[in-house]
């Protein structure tokens, strides 16, 4: 899942400038952390619907989706140009120990925010899951926390 497409001398993925929104500054990424086995990411919640914080369609196929969909939006880096549309990848929280199963449908662009086509909101970090509510719910977490800490890897 997670895939690293640039990857800087010494395996690292390092910020690529920063972007100044909402008064704060924020890194941009074209990478994103290397993958193994369980890569380390930061669970976030996304509204993939029509109207909702996900701001346009989903980039993989150019639609809304349902949150009662197990759907995910990755990182630039892991979204790797499209090239992981469709993929299925598994999330296990650490908090709770439970896995899902996703497909990946949009990416959670790390270079580009704060304007209405990302709903205002600052560029992604590198590391970024941003699930659906199903995703939540079935890995047992609490929507309203808003950040968790998973592993996640290629189905």
């Amino acid at each position: 899942m997670c895939h690293n497409t640039t990857s800087p001398s010494g395996g690292g993925c390092q910020s690529s400038g920063t972007m100044h929104c909402h008064g704060k500054s924020f890194p941009k990424y074209r990478c994103s952390p290397p993958v193994t086995s369980s890569t380390r990411a930061t669970l976030t919640n996304n509204d993939f619907s029509e109207g909702g914080d996900g701001g346009g369609p989903s980039e993989c196929d150019d639609s809304y989706h349902k949150n009662s969909e197990l759907i995910v939006a990755l990182s630039t880096g892991w979204y790797a140009s499209g090239s992981r549309c469709g993929d299925t990848i598994r999330i296990t929280s650490t908090k709770t120990g439970r896995t899902v199963m996703a497909k990946v449908v949009d990416e959670c662009d790390s270079l580009n925010g704060c304007d209405d086509e990302h709903d205002n909101q600052p560029p992604c970090r590198n590391d970024i899951v941003d699930a659906s509510n199903a995703v939540w719910q079935a890995l047992g977490l609490d929507i309203e926390v808003g950040e968790e800490d998973v592993t996640c890897s290629t189905a």
